[in-house]
């Protein structure tokens, strides 16, 4: 569609609902940790880093899709593995100043995936500097090969505190909600197209479960 129909302020509306799906109604996340450049060594003559160092991981909201698992048989038998896609809002990735790069690494869940292939995007109304949502691929990574601790809900086979993902805060443009800084970021809110939602982020919490059966949705201010 050409750009005399496609202007600034539907490309902020595309993103804003993009942002708005993945932020305020899936609520997926996965945690980044990209390399730091400056604590890497990288070797003279190849231009590699064998032993690369990682920055704290970062939190990015993201829509997640399993791929079938893959067995492998060894040595020592049969290990499944698994492939993800995460798409993430591609503005999203630039308010936070956040570049992912193939290489890198990323959690969901238990497990700790590599980035086998760079991030691809997909183009608004074939506005090549317009991007919706980038997908970016990860393989399992092998055993020993990456470290951590581990980030976000687990399973509901665990006992320990935060296996099981209880709250859900909203963001909707807000620049703090009940669990801190969220960085979120609607052009259109920013502009002065729309106003600021008038009852702020909303959450499914204990606060919304006043029988104490589990989570639900809490609209109260």
């Amino acid at each position: 569609m050409g750009r005399f129909f496609i202007t600034p302020r539907e490309i902020n509306f595309i993103n804003d609902i993009a942002k708005e799906i993945v932020k305020d109604v899936i609520g997926q996340k996965i945690y980044y940790f990209p390399i730091s450049e400056i604590k890497s060594k990288v070797h003279d003559v190849y231009e590699e880093s064998p032993d690369k160092v990682f920055e704290n991981p970062i939190e990015i909201d993201c829509l997640v899709k399993y791929q079938p698992q893959e067995i492998r048989t060894g040595r020592f038998g049969s290990e499944e593995y698994y492939t993800i896609e995460a798409y993430v809002q591609s503005r999203d990735l630039l308010d936070k100043g956040v570049e992912v790069l193939e290489g890198d690494f990323f959690s969901y869940g238990t497990t700790f995936f590599e980035i086998i292939k760079g991030p691809a995007s997909d183009v608004i109304f074939g506005q090549i500097e317009h991007k919706t949502y980038i997908t970016i691929t990860g393989k399992q990574s092998r055993k020993g090969q990456f470290i951590s601790k581990i980030f976000g809900p687990t399973s509901e086979e665990y006992t320990d505190s935060g296996a099981v993902q209880e709250t859900f805060v909203q963001q909707r443009g807000a620049e703090t909600n009940s669990e801190g800084t969220t960085g979120d970021v609607r052009d259109l809110q920013k502009n002065g197209v729309l106003d600021t939602p008038i009852t702020g982020p909303k959450e499914v919490s204990a606060k919304g479960d006043p029988q104490n059966v589990g989570s639900a949705f809490y609209d109260e201010d």
